[in-house]
């Protein structure tokens, strides 16, 4: 077959695809719009749209699949001398696919997951063949609440930077408030007071904290001996810091710190002995402050 010929043919077959790919095209944008006028849920209408993509684009392969294998074998030597320029010129287009393909067979991540990925992190609101979109969390505004920016992420990002995904199989965190007492304060009872706050606030989430931890445990290697909250004592410069630890929901991690933080305010100022602690200077005389054993000889 002369080159001519060659030419016709894959002119013929690249219309004819053209024409395919515009047929499917029409026909899921009348679906959709059927979807839209029935189906009023919004998480139900994406499922639906995303669905429709898949299906449409297995039917393009299919389809123009067929057409091109047909005359596979006269245009194998025009392809292969466009394989290695074509390969190097959609390097990161094919990487996206793959890591589309990861995606979907390994269901790493999905809509409505809180991930973490190359120093972004966010909720996933739409995954697609060449990118999967977040809803950016944190960066100035506190706390891991959204910023309203969205972010359009490369899927063959997942190949070469760690993903962190806070919600795929436990969706709870431990989260730590820090509360800096001054030295002269009772801290034992600081200590007792936030125990008992951290313990309110927390007592019928961590049931259903052990029972999400033993599910996951059928699948992960997680095992916490301790899920109850506890307070840590240790010493800083400026006086003795109480380290409340919890376990909550990824999504409720301000609330909850809000709330516990609102109590300890309220319970603090009922007590004449216990104080905040703060950068402060100050001047000690170990002769008349200091403990009688620790002073120094006259």
């Amino acid at each position: 077959m002369h080159s001519l010929d060659i030419n016709k043919v894959v002119l013929t077959k690249i219309l004819i695809s053209l024409i395919i790919i515009i047929i499917f095209w029409v026909i899921k944008r009348s679906l959709l719009k059927i979807v839209n006028k029935k189906v009023k849920e919004t998480h139900s209408r994406y499922l639906w749209r995303k669905a429709l993509n898949y299906i449409v684009i297995a039917a393009d392969l299919i389809f123009i699949g067929a057409i091109w294998m047909k005359s596979f074998q006269s245009l194998a030597t025009y392809l292969g001398l466009l394989s290695a320029g074509i390969s190097i010129a959609l390097k990161d287009p094919i990487l996206d696919m793959a890591g589309w393909l990861f995606i979907v067979t390994h269901r790493i991540l999905k809509v409505g997951d809180r991930i973490e990925i190359d120093g972004k992190i966010g909720d996933v609101i739409d995954t697609g063949i060449f990118q999967f979109l977040i809803i950016e969390v944190g960066e100035w505004v506190d706390a891991d609440q959204s910023t309203g920016r969205i972010i359009h992420i490369p899927n063959s990002l997942l190949f070469t930077k760690p993903l962190i995904n806070y919600t795929k199989g436990f969706p709870y965190i431990w989260n730590e408030i820090p509360v800096l007492v001054t030295f002269e304060s009772n801290w034992k009872k600081a200590k007792t007071l936030l125990q008992k706050i951290v313990q309110k606030h927390t007592e019928s989430s961590n049931e259903i904290a052990k029972m999400s931890i033993k599910k996951a445990a059928r699948k992960f290697d997680i095992l916490y001996q301790h899920t109850e909250p506890r307070v840590y004592t240790s010493v800083e410069n400026s006086g003795i810091l109480l380290t409340i630890r919890y376990l909550c929901r990824v999504r409720k991690r301000r609330g909850t710190a809000e709330a516990i933080w609102e109590d300890i305010l309220d319970e603090f100022a009922k007590h004449n002995d216990i104080d905040f602690a703060y950068p402060t200077q100050r001047f000690f005389n170990n002769a008349v402050e200091g403990k009688s054993g620790t002073r120094p000889k006259q």
